[in-house]
């Protein structure tokens, strides 16, 4: 009778339990015990009050069917479901490779199909704009003839690259290796701001002098034009120090191509700004009536058109009376920069480089003048060869050696044979021969027609001495030819025949039909 009593305790105990929780086990006050160990605890406790109160009930006769029993039951068996969980999760985080979690950007223009446009357009334009050195530009690293060690595999070159150095073995990490410069590009030349495919007769490019070798500090100009066109610069200048930068311009090569035209020179001058200055040189051109004085001095020596051609100027011709070459004072010089020198350093750096151009070809300061060379040869061609007629038109042809053939006849007219006879003239003129016909040549029937036509002519001023067609006009001529043609009828070569005839004399093919049935019944009268 006192089991029941203890019974009814422990399930009130038990439900006690279930309503406040378990108790904590022995030992879970002390720190570091994981709140896992007080399951495991608490566990091993149930499991030990689970057999003392089966014992009991066995005691007691029969199965205990108590609520708390049932709930103890109930909780030992989630509370294991979660351990075997647990433990699961374990071994498939430990089997897993731990990587670190990627940050989430958020996306502020999801659904904003136009951004994700932009955006693509933005990568694409930006594609190529850094480009790194190709690998094959490289330089190849040199292997030396005295190691030994051979080289590794490809399998554990792969290895040595993916697997990362140990830290404690060396205590420093592997630095990746250093890009390699990129090949060195020849440098670029400068582009030229000078446009050769215009030129003609009348402008003329130049390309730009290259430096002139340290160390020559001879004349610019070689040649006395050259010399004279040097002169002209330096006694027209009001500042010996701007020639001075000049000509180490033109020494140094800083003068871009120049261009000639009738009374200009123009070139780019490089100075100390990195945009070239614009600078041009003009000079006076000659009128007609100095032109024709030079043209007229020129060409009564022979010897100045060869040197011409030859390239050079001969100082009899620069003194004519035309001011060929200029003067101090004769150059305009005008320049883009700030300077108001006359002239400033970049001027005199062109002047100085035309001075070189006059030696190269003096047909450069004829141009300067208004003619191109191709005008000025042509005119000087011209004006010889009129005055080589004119001085052979004054004189007597000389007498030739010889006899004269009147002379030599008259000598031996009386041994020469008397002439034959005159033949006597045929009975009818003969008929002419039979002309091929060939594609794309002329009517054979025509040509015969004209063929008998000028036999008959022929043997009637043979016999007679008298030319039947000679007082016909054009109209009347044309109606006596088609009225020559054998046959009757209008056919296709009577109608080409009678159109061909008409349109020579200027009148319709159907008059000249009725003309010619006219002449047929009564003749040209």
């Amino acid at each position: 009778m006192s089991a029941a009593p203890d019974a009814a305790d422990a399930g009130d105990g038990g439900a006690d339990g279930i309503r406040t929780g378990s108790p904590r086990p022995e030992g879970a006050d002390r720190e570091g015990t994981d709140p896992a160990d007080w399951d495991a605890a608490s566990d091993s406790t149930e499991d030990s009050e689970a057999a003392e109160d089966s014992e009991a009930a066995g005691a007691a006769g029969g199965p205990s069917s108590r609520p708390g029993d049932i709930a103890r039951e109930a909780l030992r068996a989630a509370r294991e479901e979660r351990a075997r969980a647990r433990a699961r999760e374990q071994v498939d985080e430990a089997k897993r490779p731990r990587r670190d979690p990627a940050p989430r950007v958020p996306r502020t223009t999801r659904g904003d199909r136009a951004a994700d446009r932009r955006a693509r357009e933005i990568r694409e334009s930006l594609a190529d704009a850094f480009l790194m050195p190709d690998a094959t530009d490289a330089p190849t690293p040199a292997v030396s003839a005295e190691t030994d060690t051979p080289p590794a595999s490809a399998g554990a070159s792969a290895r040595s690259r993916v697997t990362p150095p140990h830290a404690g073995a060396t205590g420093t990490t592997a630095q990746p290796p250093a890009p390699q410069p990129p090949a060195a590009q020849p440098p670029a030349a400068p582009p030229s701001m000078a446009a050769p495919a215009r030129d003609g007769d009348h402008r003329r490019t130049f390309p730009p002098f290259p430096p002139r070798p340290s160390g020559d500090d001879g004349p610019f100009a070689e040649t006395w034009w050259g010399r004279a066109w040097v002169t002209a610069l330096e006694d027209g200048a009001l500042d010996p120090a701007r020639l001075a930068r000049g000509r180490g311009y033109a020494e140094q090569g800083h003068v871009d191509a120049i261009t000639v035209t009738p009374g200009l020179v123009l070139a780019y001058v490089q100075g100390s700004r990195p945009r070239p200055y614009r600078v041009q040189v003009r000079l006076r051109t000659f009128d007609d009536a100095d032109w024709d004085r030079f043209l007229d001095a020129a060409a009564d020596r022979p010897g100045h058109i060869a040197a011409l051609l030859d390239k050079e100027m001969p100082q009899s011709l620069a003194d004519c009376g035309v001011p060929l070459l200029p003067g101090p004072g004769d150059l305009a010089p005008r320049c883009s920069c700030p300077d108001s020198g006359h002239p400033c350093k970049h001027a005199a750096a062109l002047c100085y480089q035309t001075a070189r151009l006059l030696d190269a070809d003096p047909f450069v300061l004829l141009l300067l003048r208004g003619r191109g060379e191709h005008e000025v040869i042509d005119a000087l061609s011209r004006l010889s060869a009129a005055r080589a007629a004119r001085a052979a038109q004054g004189r007597e042809p000389e007498p030739l050696p010889g006899i004269r053939a009147t002379d030599a006849v008259s000598r031996r007219g009386p041994e020469l044979p008397p002439l034959p006879a005159p033949l006597p003239p045929p009975s009818h003129p003969e008929q002419p021969p039979v002309y091929p016909a060939s594609p794309g040549g002329p009517d054979p029937f025509a040509l015969d027609q004209l063929a008998t036509d000028a036999a008959a002519r022929a043997h009637a001023l043979l016999t007679t001495g008298r030319d039947p067609v000679g007082t016909l006009s054009l109209w009347h001529d044309a109606v006596r030819l088609a009225a020559a043609r054998p046959g009757s009828g209008l056919t296709a070569g009577t109608r080409a025949l009678y159109a061909s005839l008409a349109r020579a004399a200027g009148r319709a093919p159907g008059d000249l039909a009725r003309a010619v049935a006219a002449w047929r019944q009564g003749g040209p009268t």
